[in-house]
């Protein structure tokens, strides 16, 4: 793990002058998270599922199915979407695959999970956007605004988690 971190570290995975605001103790706890890391850790995750959502919703409005394979066809894009920028960035930065995988998927399950959860309710819960088309203002209006609240949600999920060294903390854990 070290060495993924000092690959990481130099790569510049997530780093900036906020960045530094989680610190590990000598006895392996984090001292906090800042809201600016928060932000960061959940814009990147937002990033994979924005664009895995859209193009799912894209396809199945395109090929006409109906809401629920169109759905699970955008979670599951933005799951894959989510995963692959983390994966991509830590294999940059020199880890293996399989350490790489591990560190994907600690670092963003739960923050993908929270944000396909908003998101999706709010879909659902505006009335009209399941069926609406995608030359329709509100398919995009109620897809990007669930993307704002999922954004909202999901900020206070990651800065706990990386306040207790969960979540995106694994990319930062040993500066």
């Amino acid at each position: 793990m070290k060495a993924m971190d000092h690959a990481a570290h130099r790569a510049g995975i997530g780093h900036g002058p906020a960045d530094h605001a989680d610190r590990i103790d000598p006895g392996g706890r984090t001292s906090g998270a800042s809201w600016a890391m928060a932000a960061k850790a959940t814009l990147h995750c937002l990033s994979g599922c924005v664009v895995g959502e859209i193009l799912g919703m894209a396809i199945g409005t395109a090929l006409l199915w109906g809401n629920v394979p169109t759905m699970a066809l955008a979670i599951v894009l933005a799951f894959v979407f989510g995963y692959s920028f983390t994966l991509f960035a830590v294999r940059r930065a020199g880890l293996g695959l399989r350490a790489a995988v591990r560190v994907a998927l600690a670092a963003d399950t739960v923050s993908i999970a929270v944000m396909e959860l908003v998101d999706n309710g709010i879909i659902a819960l505006v009335p009209g956007a399941m069926d609406a088309h995608l030359s329709e203002g509100l398919f995009w209006s109620s897809l990007l605004g669930g993307f704002v609240v999922a954004f909202l949600v999901t900020t206070p999920v990651n800065k706990w988690m990386i306040g207790r060294g969960r979540g995106h903390a694994v990319v930062h854990a040993a500066h």
